[in-house]
């Protein structure tokens, strides 16, 4: 059973008999520690003033040139020119870029010319000078269209964000209307049935049957309607708000369904960022239910940890597992996980359990408490 492999979870990790699976989980490994190198050259760059980025850029180009005047005309330098024009383009803007293109031109002139570079007529030298210039230019051309395309993305995430931050606001707020409001006034109205009922029967009426049915469909009722006020707003805003949900979710699936669903958590976990706990409660929802009704398990284990600031959870199962060879397009629901994830800014992969079933796994590191009153004083 799954819940005697506990410690076999870095095994299988390890093990995993799909290059696929390992490829991914080897990237979901990997990928957090890059992020915090190019988080720290980018604020490195950012942070400086434009005087700054000009000098620093100005002679990392005149030491290219040194460069190529040492190494002569036969070996060309050319394409190193690129760092400090993609830099000032990158920084600054496209008119920029175009003056150190033109700086950079001149700095490669002079290093040809230093270095002896033999032409047969002089129209040769201006002719691969103006070469020079026009893949500098084309340097210019695409980092700006990279800049303006990534800075188009980035602006396109926050309004997605934002409209999932939304979205969610607006089922919490219907969830709580329905449970604070409609729930409470069916809860009446059913007791009112009940206290006919019990009136109807001291009076040995015939209709108090009748009256107890009543009572019986509007406390049904009342059920129905706090159990969709709770798929609306599953995840309290509370910081253990995901672990208490996912136990409840676990709970629900071992009753309602008739199979083994449990949610393993060591010490509680800590999610500052409702969103955050929402999306994370949405894709073990939908693994849930795809190991459920598509891989057929019988046993379905979370596991919700926390390290420092990433938090990590795993959804595995003893279904059929994953369709071999994996599809490059998996189903809507595999998509919509994917989405979630990029949404919060984790990495999201699922891949074959050696022992049978199905591994999903989503991770993300979120921001503290304690780290953004540091960031805030020391400003």
């Amino acid at each position: 059973m799954i819940q005697n492999r506990r410690h076999s979870s870095h095994k299988y990790r390890e093990g995993l008999d799909s290059d696929w699976g390992l490829a991914q989980r080897k990237g979901r490994d990997l990928y957090p520690q890059m992020l915090p190198i190019r988080a720290r050259l980018t604020e490195f760059f950012d942070k400086q003033p434009i005087s700054w980025l000009w000098t620093e850029t100005v002679l990392l180009a005149f030491v290219i040139g040194a460069i190529d005047y040492v190494t002569g005309y036969e070996i060309s330098m050319v394409l190193f020119y690129s760092i400090p024009i993609l830099l000032i383009t990158w920084y600054t803007d496209r008119l920029s870029g175009v003056t150190m293109a033109v700086l950079c031109t001149i700095i490669w002139w002079w290093a040809d010319e230093a270095s002896g570079h033999p032409y047969t007529s002089w129209w040769l030298q201006l002719w691969d000078a103006a070469v020079c210039l026009g893949c500098f230019l084309f340097f210019v051309t695409v980092g700006t269209a990279a800049r303006a395309r990534i800075l188009l993305l980035e602006r396109s995430r926050k309004l997605e964000q934002e409209i999932i931050r939304i979205s969610e606001r607006e089922q919490r707020r219907i969830g709580q209307d329905l449970h604070d409001g409609l729930c409470q006034y069916y809860a009446a109205v059913g007791c009112a049935a009940g206290s006919l009922k019990h009136n109807l029967e001291k009076a040995g009426a015939p209709t108090a049957k009748s009256a107890a049915e009543i009572e019986e469909l509007i406390m049904k009722g009342v059920g129905q309607a706090r159990s969709l006020a709770r798929g609306l707003a599953p995840v309290e805003s509370d910081e253990r708000g995901l672990q208490f949900a996912l136990e409840t979710l676990a709970a629900s699936t071992s009753q309602l369904v008739g199979i083994d669903c449990r949610l393993h958590c060591d010490s509680p976990v800590a999610i500052f960022d409702n969103t955050s706990a929402n999306n994370l409660y949405r894709i073990a929802q939908e693994s849930i239910n795809n190991a459920r009704r598509h891989g057929h398990a019988t046993v379905i284990h979370l596991r919700l940890e926390t390290e420092g600031d990433r938090v990590s959870l795993e959804i595995e199962d003893n279904g059929t597992g994953l369709p071999q060879p994996v599809p490059e397009n998996g189903g809507m629901g595999l998509s919509i996980m994917q989405y979630r994830a990029r949404m919060i800014g984790g990495q999201w992969s699922i891949a074959p359990r050696p022992e049978g079933g199905t591994i999903v796994a989503c991770s993300f590191s979120q921001v503290l408490p304690h780290t953004a009153a540091d960031t805030d004083e020391s400003h």
